[in-house]
């Protein structure tokens, strides 16, 4: 056996060792992904922001019920009549018509809670994406630093052989040297590639929420549809970002026309009720109430001002969905040319390793007839390496894309990806506030339980 067929066979006894570990992991995408959605920050931050979102809501709601005040005076005063009092009044206001600006008030922030729960889809979908972006981006790194380490023991025993060589005189100090140059050349990219694997643990971390413990290979990709038409049919209808710019446009549509009654006058009915320890009767109480009408004649041109600015605000949301419409399309779009790339690539580094090993061999073989330098055999391993390096990355550019792809749809989601998770329920919290309830009915009493329970984290 000649002593590059041992060095091959050694070269690649490294390689299964270093793979080892990595075939034994349990840790899929799936999991990785699973703990993304529980560890996010941003999920939990965006999620607050809707419920502060929903209270909008009760709020609007709390303007159709009366408002009822009181006061409690003590009156002290001094002079040629000193005397001292006590006065307790309760007063009551209630707008009973405005021409239906409340209820369009209460409208426009329904729609915005429609286009804060879209949003959060979108976080969701980001926070996912970079989760998938961080798994594949270190199984590629340590994938890299395994042929990297397999090419750093494969040429130092082609640098033991170069020296053997010349010690017999069949080769020059050239030779050597130039093994010796190559042999740096890959310890030096072996410490690239560990440096890779440290930042991409990092980024996994900021994205996972934890250490990767040696993730899987994905076996196959997701489901995507087959041409970029039915994918961009389908990111038209459900993109949480096109979702929340309908809404946008719904609300601003419902402001301005809430904006256009303002110059209408409000009904309303004044009551109370007060006593004081001066009254003729004694502590006896006094009764009121009125009926009034009122109205803003002139405002200085600020209620024109009002009117103009919510139609220029509608109109700037009716443009952005024409943008939003026409990036989305353009994801798609990209998403697909990447894995058009991706897949292209992968096929012709296959056909790349094939020749390329084929080469190695036989320029190692003639190498032992002397029909070949050591160059020529450092040039054919180095081709064969980056034949590899290039199906690794093009393996992990394919997967990327195709998640891309699902997430330019809108369906890098919990659900759509069926993670097997306890998803957030948007509505749960909603229900409760949408009728303003008071903080000792039964309601609001459901609504501090829920509140300490995310305040606990659970």
């Amino acid at each position: 056996m000649t002593f590059f067929s041992k060095s091959l066979r050694l070269a690649a006894a490294v390689a299964l060792i270093s793979a080892a570990p990595l075939a034994a992991s349990a840790e899929t995408l799936k999991d990785a992904l699973r703990s993304a959605y529980g560890h996010s920050g941003l999920l939990q931050q965006n999620r607050a922001l809707l419920r502060a979102a929903d209270e909008d809501v009760a709020q609007a709601v709390a303007r159709l019920r009366p408002v009822i005040t009181w006061a409690a005076r003590y009156n002290y005063s001094t002079g040629a009549s000193s005397r001292r009092y006590f006065d307790a009044e309760v007063g009551l206001s209630w707008e009973i018509y405005d021409f239906g600006r409340r209820e369009l008030n209460i409208a426009a922030v329904k729609e915005r809670v429609l286009a804060t729960r879209a949003r959060l889809v979108g976080i969701e979908q980001d926070v996912l994406l970079r989760a998938a972006n961080a798994y594949f981006d270190y199984r590629q790194a340590v994938d890299a630093r395994a042929l990297r380490r397999s090419n750093v023991q494969l040429i130092r025993k082609e640098l033991q052989a170069a020296r053997d060589r010349f010690d017999v005189g069949e080769i020059t100090r050239t030779d050597v040297s130039l093994a010796e140059a190559r042999l740096a050349s890959a310890r030096a990219a072996e410490a690239g590639a560990d440096g890779q694997v440290q930042r991409a643990v990092a980024e996994f971390v900021a994205a996972v929420g934890r250490k990767p413990q040696s993730p899987k290979s994905a076996k196959s990709l997701p489901r995507i549809p087959k041409s970029t038409k039915s994918a961009v049919n389908t990111a038209r209808r459900q993109h949480p970002a096109l979702v929340e710019v309908g809404h946008a446009i719904n609300e601003a549509e419902l402001v301005l026309r809430q904006t256009k009654l303002s110059k209408r006058p409000i009904i309303r009915v004044i009551a109370g009720v007060s006593t004081d320890t001066l009254a003729a009767n004694g502590n006896g109480a006094t009764l009121s109430g009125r009926l009034e009408a009122s109205g803003t004649i002139y405002q200085g041109g600020q209620l024109a001002s009002l009117t103009r600015q919510a139609a220029a605000r509608r109109d700037a949301a009716r443009a952005q969905l024409h943008t939003t419409r026409h990036g989305i399309d353009q994801g798609v779009q990209i998403a697909y040319a990447n894995l058009g790339v991706a897949r292209a690539t992968r096929k012709a580094a296959n056909q790349q390793i094939k020749a390329a090993d084929v080469a190695f061999r036989g320029v190692r073989e003639e190498a032992t007839l002397g029909a070949r330098t050591t160059l020529d055999v450092l040039n054919a391993e180095q081709e064969l390496l980056d034949a590899r390096t290039n199906r690794v990355s093009a393996v992990v550019d394919e997967q990327k894309a195709a998640y891309a792809i699902l997430a330019a749809m809108g369906q890098m989601t919990a659900t759509s990806l069926r993670l097997g998770v306890k998803t957030y329920d948007p509505t749960e919290y909603y229900n409760l506030v949408k009728t303003a309830p008071t903080q000792k009915s039964k309601q609001g009493k459901a609504l501090d339980r829920i509140i300490n329970k995310v305040a606990n984290g659970n």
